[in-house]
């Protein structure tokens, strides 16, 4: 599938030789283009922040840091940067870190080099990559989650106007500096509105606040184009 605009791609693999037959693999797909590759998290960061990276291509198992924090820190500092994680096994615990540090899903090295291919589109798309034992997984906490947030929030605590902004950009996945960017507020005025939702809310945390915003109505779906 060629295209004038291939998509620049990090590497990030401590292991020389298989990321040499990843990048000549990748490579001779016209759309993919490695535009850098590290092989420790911290490289992988600095990286980051000088090249026109479109998605990361991870190792979980680095030296340093290692890949789960450095997909965290990524996330953290570009929340719309996709992360596919290359891992050698997949186990329901390694699924739950990696959701929570906010990757897009991940391949057990030595999948064939057409589903590597396919999930890095896929990812670069917007689509999540995660096999069978990984959805199970990711459903299981959910409807965990889902189960120990409460139904409604509490009387005679109804949002402001300003709230509901705030809570329906969370739900678009924005961070607190986007927030604030948005609204033309400080980031410290966003975190004062992110703790009063959640004490109003009667929620721990930001994705169970619009777990119940959602299921009570308080905000609409949120959109992409938020």
């Amino acid at each position: 599938m060629p295209t004038t605009n291939p998509l620049k791609i990090l590497l990030v693999e401590d292991d020389e030789l298989f990321r040499l037959g990843l990048r000549v693999r990748l490579q001779q797909e016209p759309d993919l283009k490695i535009v850098a590759e590290a092989d420790d998290g911290e490289a992988a960061i600095e990286l980051v922040e000088t090249h026109p990276i479109e998605l990361v291509l991870l190792d979980i198992g680095l030296p340093g840091i290692g890949g789960i924090e450095t997909c965290c820190q990524l996330k953290q500092r570009y929340p719309s940067l996709p992360i596919l994680v290359l891992t050698s096994h997949s186990q329901p615990a390694l699924i739950t870190r990696l959701v929570a540090a906010g990757a897009q899903g991940y391949c057990v090295k030595g999948v064939a080099p057409e589903k590597l291919i396919l999930a890095l589109r896929s990812i670069s798309a917007g689509a999540s990559w995660w096999d069978a034992i990984a959805t199970q997984t990711i459903q299981e906490q959910v409807g965990q989650t889902a189960m120990s947030i409460p139904e409604a929030p509490g009387k005679n605590h109804t949002l402001t106007q300003r709230e509901q902004e705030v809570l329906a950009l969370i739900a678009a996945g924005k961070s607190n500096p986007e927030i604030a960017q948005v609204l033309y507020i400080t980031p410290g005025t966003v975190r004062v509105h992110v703790h009063a939702i959640l004490h109003k809310l009667r929620v721990n945390d930001r994705t169970q606040a619009v777990v119940v915003a959602l299921r009570n109505k308080l905000i609409t779906q949120p959109s992409s184009n938020i």
